[in-house]
């Protein structure tokens, strides 16, 4: 159980690329492109050699897969099952976030009910690109009530991605999918579903921000960009009306938690509104309660 008095903060975004039982360290075919995107190294990691990284920087993660085997052909290289499971093993630091693949029909929500009840899973991950879906189709919409009654949070991703960026044809992802107004009708057809909006919504900033100051349920979390990088109405808009409901998430592995809060300490962010973001929101958000989770 996570212990929210003794983490200095709360990664509500990072990615699992490997299973434990791999021969040998697996990562997604797009890494290429991302570690190109990000300049980095992408690494291939498993759920306990996250935990002991963030163990170690005494900070806890929201750690997923993405289902995205309807678009792309592809399972994913770890399976919802095993985050969880490990994540049990590793409370004290990892919260499991499900993935489902939304053109499954009835079959994705029959597998979001039993990660809930099932699995402990603590919420759902969606890539609207990577999945080739519009959020506001009412295909989906049985899903999402689903997981409004389990009443656990969803986090789209919005913007821009790395995800096939200076590739051919853009590896096939395309942008469309993941304005973020297609999620504001999402927020008003399930007001009770809380909604994370995953990274600065380039070039959709604007749209982002405006749905979040109207949306009560919807969050906007900082990841997959350096703090350096932040435009100035995300700045203004974090330090004041939406201070909290601002999120820290790195998109580690691509992007670690040590680099971003690097340059978040170089912001114009205000001392007072540090705390809400790295950790108080989080805590607020998955209901974290003054000393655990997992009930």
């Amino acid at each position: 159980m996570i212990n929210v008095d003794q983490i200095v903060a709360i990664d509500v975004h990072t990615h699992v690329w490997s299973s434990v039982d791999a021969a040998e360290k697996q990562t997604p075919e797009e890494s290429g492109a991302l570690a190109r995107y990000f300049g980095t190294e992408v690494v291939a990691t498993t759920v306990p050699q996250m935990a002991d990284y963030y163990r170690e920087r005494n900070m806890a993660c929201v750690a997923f897969t993405v289902d995205a085997t309807s678009a792309t052909g592809e399972a994913p290289t770890v399976t919802n099952e095993e985050i969880a499971a490990l994540a049990r093993d590793h409370s004290d630091v990892v919260i499991p976030f499900g993935s489902v693949d939304p053109h499954a029909g009835k079959a994705a929500v029959a597998t979001a009910r039993r990660l809930v009840t099932e699995h402990g899973v603590r919420g759902f991950k969606f890539h609207p690109n990577t999945q080739a879906f519009f959020p506001n189709d009412h295909d989906f919409y049985p899903l999402y009530a689903a997981i409004e009654e389990l009443a656990v949070p969803v986090l789209f991703h919005s913007g821009h991605t790395g995800v096939g960026a200076g590739v051919r044809g853009g590896g096939g992802t395309r942008l469309k999918y993941s304005n973020p107004m297609l999620v504001d009708d999402v927020a008003v057809d399930f007001p009770d579903l809380s909604i994370i909006l995953a990274h600065p919504s380039f070039p959709w900033q604007d749209e982002a921000l405006s749905v979040c100051l109207h949306k009560p349920s919807v969050y906007i979390d900082l990841s997959g960009w350096s703090p350096k990088y932040f435009p100035a109405n995300l700045i203004q808009y974090a330090n004041t009306l939406l201070r909290h409901k601002m999120l820290f998430g790195s998109d580690y592995p691509v992007l670690t938690p040590d680099r971003w809060l690097a340059d978040f300490e170089k912001t114009a962010i205000r001392d007072e509104v540090r705390p809400l973001i790295l950790k108080e929101n989080a805590v607020e958000l998955f209901k974290l309660g003054s000393a655990a989770s997992g009930d």
